[in-house]
């Protein structure tokens, strides 16, 4: 069992223990497409999620990723659009949870890591599960690999670890 302690810009002195292997043991109802380094390294978020939490996940996670140096930068998303709201609007919708302030991402990443956290994670894999329903209309609006339409959706989908480049 590894226990990680977590100091950044968003919490201090918060800890967590990872007591599943890496990338394994998942729930049998969440199975993302990608994993948090190939979502960083496609371009999620602008390049602005996680800049200062290098310390707590593994290197190689940003070795290729497309990371903002300053502000958030659009150009970095892999569909070149804006697919997110502000922070702001998570917390007002109640969508973020005092272990993990930075919302779903960061509540994957510590998943991935080996985390387990039972009514938390029950949450948000249901969360991750009702945005599917965006590559449905993908699916029924668009030709395949039509890259060009609905552009913030695919995006929105590359949030969730849905790889909305095989639709």
């Amino acid at each position: 069992m590894i226990k990680v302690l977590v100091t950044d810009k968003m919490q201090t002195n918060y800890s967590y223990e990872c007591v599943a292997p890496m990338g394994a043991e998942f729930a049998i109802n969440f199975r993302p497409e990608l994993t948090p380094k190939e979502m960083l390294q496609l371009g999620v978020f602008g390049g602005k999620y996680l800049n200062d939490c290098t310390e707590e996940f593994p290197s190689d996670w940003f070795a290729d990723a497309k990371l903002a140096k300053q502000e958030k930068d659009i150009s970095l998303n892999y569909f070149s659009v804006n697919a997110s709201l502000p922070l702001s609007e998570w917390v007002r919708k109640g969508w973020i949870h005092p272990q993990d302030p930075r919302g779903w991402f960061q509540w994957y990443c510590r998943y991935y890591m080996g985390r387990r956290t039972a009514q938390e994670d029950i949450r948000q894999i249901n969360r991750w599960k009702s945005f599917s329903r965006h590559a449905g209309a993908v699916r029924k609006f668009c030709e395949p690999f039509d890259y060009q339409c609905r552009k913030k959706q695919r995006q929105a989908l590359l949030h969730w670890a849905y790889d909305s480049r095989n639709i």
